[in-house]
């Protein structure tokens, strides 16, 4: 590992640990359609909402975010009531300009603001699935939940459970937009690299078919695959 990128690590290891967001289970929400969430997991693994997911999170119910992972280009309108206790931003701005910012911003509580640059997101993601994406896919980077996996994975969160996330289904989980799925050949690609990793789950029955991922359908034991 370069010795940047560990600082970087180190760094966010720091600021989750501050919040206790490092030593316990993830279930990061994408934004596919229809995303598995199973009873009683939300009470056992911290939320982490992948861009503007939370617009489904706050349909369904499920309270403030632990974590909000998102993009910088992602639009503030489709969600205008953010609730979540730390953001980690991708952006290049330093963060207390992201703190500015944020006021700027349709929002209704963000605890704590984190920052990430592209670039290092990019070479984290190479650093985890030990491969670049040169030759992967139209746009050789995965999307911002893959890249969450990795960044989890990175600062040693015990447990990842994936839900919302696919290689297949179009459109998002808050709109009727039906945009098409973009990075399929990225996404999977890494994820069937990490799939034998001890500490990766999926509730999604097509994406643990598609990657070797083992599903789980309650909030601690798979029913496929290995062990917890």
């Amino acid at each position: 590992m370069e010795k940047d990128l560990a600082a970087v690590i180190s760094k966010h290891r720091r600021w989750l640990d501050r919040m206790g967001l490092k030593d316990k289970p993830w279930l990061i929400l994408g934004s596919a359609p229809d995303p598995t969430i199973p009873v009683g997991i939300t009470s056992t693994h911290l939320r982490i909402d992948i861009n503007n997911v939370g617009r489904t999170a706050t349909a369904l119910g499920l309270g403030r975010a632990s974590l909000t992972i998102r993009a910088r280009r992602k639009s503030w309108e489709e969600h205008q009531e953010l609730d979540t206790q730390a953001l980690l931003w991708i952006h290049e701005y330093p963060t207390p300009l992201l703190k500015a910012l944020l006021a700027l911003k349709p929002h209704k509580f963000v605890g704590s603001i984190g920052r990430i640059s592209r670039r290092n997101r990019d070479a984290l993601v190479a650093e985890i699935a030990s491969t670049r994406l040169e030759n992967i896919g139209e746009l050789n980077k995965v999307t911002n939940g893959v890249a969450a996996v990795c960044y989890g994975l990175a600062i040693g969160v015990p447990r990842i459970v994936l839900a919302g996330i696919s290689l297949s289904k179009n459109g998002h989980s808050y709109d009727q937009l039906e945009r098409k799925r973009r990075q399929v050949d990225e996404d999977a690609y890494v994820l069937h690299r990490l799939s034998s990793h001890p500490a990766l789950y999926t509730t999604e029955a097509d994406l643990a078919m598609q990657t070797g991922l083992p599903l789980v359908r309650g909030p601690d034991t798979p029913t496929s695959g290995r062990n917890p």
